[in-house]
């Protein structure tokens, strides 16, 4: 019963199983904003070894937490324009459900 349930899931959405294609730019930019991401983070950690003030720390943190917010946003568009969209065309409406619980995750 429960593997059902899973199947069932699987099914509903395009993208858990197959990957979205992007091309050479699209993920050259993506990895580029991750890795400034990635670079802000390390600098937390560079702070923290100094024993920075407080609040330049919170400050960075906030900055890293806006970084990774418009990240996951410019994701969330591409699914909705790529993975969403081929399946409403296909007659599969369930994946709104699964677009719904992911802009939740992001808010």
């Amino acid at each position: 019963m429960l593997g059902d349930n899973i199947e069932n899931e699987t099914d509903s959405c395009c993208c858990h199983l197959k990957s979205t294609p992007r091309t050479e730019k699209e993920l050259k930019q993506l990895k580029n904003r991750l890795n400034r991401i990635v670079g802000q983070l390390n600098g937390i950690g560079r702070m923290l070894d100094e024993n920075r003030y407080c609040g330049d720390i919170l400050t960075q943190v906030a900055a890293v937490e806006s970084a990774l917010q418009s990240f996951g946003y410019m994701i969330l568009q591409e699914h909705m324009e790529t993975c969403v969209v081929e399946e409403i065309q296909k007659g599969n409406t369930a994946v709104v459900e699964e677009a719904v619980e992911l802009v939740k995750k992001l808010k």
